[in-house]
């Protein structure tokens, strides 16, 4: 059974759910319709650019070329994340940066050549789609848990310098700030494994199910990316916090943040 192809007066029909969120957006006066426009452009051009990259790459058959794809995607995740956290004080970019490339790149690592078993391990068919998930997935989890460290930290900076000033280090003094913010991050995680199959069927098995593949291995590859998401969030989400949360105090362990 071959994949029902979507031709380009389709594709366009579908751009009625755009003028369904602008409308809401100007009804209720919302102000997303430049986002939602802005959006709907990239969607269309990084998406089309991604197709005819992946296209070449699965070519070429080169492992500098897969791994170039994927460190372009973690320096673009990079990107995306410190237009969401908007924090000028404290230099958390470079040491976010590390710790995604290193973390992300060992799951995929372990994925595409141990979990499914791949060769070689950098096989772009399922290195990047891989990368890309973990990527994608964890990004907006550590956009979340950055952001909320720092506001918690700057809200409550009374709170932590009166524990700082009783003998507590910074870490006694910012436990459960670090813990709000690394299970903030962790949480739509979570609750993607506990809605997975009952809920929504992801993006993963729905891409396979429509491609033709039999729904039970389909189901396979589904379990393997929501556990490989959800470890990649925890360790990526634990170590920048760790290395942000220091930033947040001086040698002295003063807090660093200013309102």
């Amino acid at each position: 059974m071959g994949v029902i192809e979507i031709s380009t007066g389709q594709l366009l029909l579908a751009l009625v759910f755009v003028f369904i969120a602008q409308a809401a957006s100007l009804v209720w006066h919302l102000g997303l319709n430049r986002d939602i426009l802005v959006g709907t452009v990239r969607t269309f051009a990084q998406l089309f650019l991604m197709g005819y990259a992946l296209t070449f790459v699965l070519q070429s058959e080169s492992v500098w070329l897969t791994i170039g794809v994927f460190l372009l995607m973690v320096i673009s995740a990079v990107f995306i994340i410190k237009g969401r956290v908007r924090e000028k004080q404290i230099p958390y970019i470079l040491p976010t940066f590390i710790t995604m490339l290193l973390s992300y790149f060992v799951t995929a690592v372990f994925v595409s050549g141990l979990v499914i078993g791949s060769s070689p391990w950098w096989e772009p068919r399922y290195f990047l789609p891989a990368g890309g998930m973990i990527i994608g997935n964890s990004m907006s989890a550590l956009a979340i848990a950055l952001e909320r460290l720092f506001s918690e930290i700057r809200k409550g900076k009374d709170l932590v310098e009166m524990k700082l000033s009783l003998g507590a280090n910074y870490r006694e003094a910012s436990a459960d700030i670090f813990k709000n913010a690394v299970t903030a991050g962790m949480i739509p995680s979570i609750n993607a494994m506990m809605g997975v199959g009952l809920v929504f069927i992801p993006g993963m098995m729905s891409g396979q199910i429509l491609a033709g593949v039999d729904p039970l291995l389909a189901i396979r590859y589904q379990i393997v990316v929501m556990l490989m998401l959800v470890g990649s969030t925890a360790v990526s989400s634990v170590a920048v916090m760790l290395i942000a949360r220091k930033r947040c105090f001086g040698p002295g362990e003063n807090v660093r943040l200013f309102s």
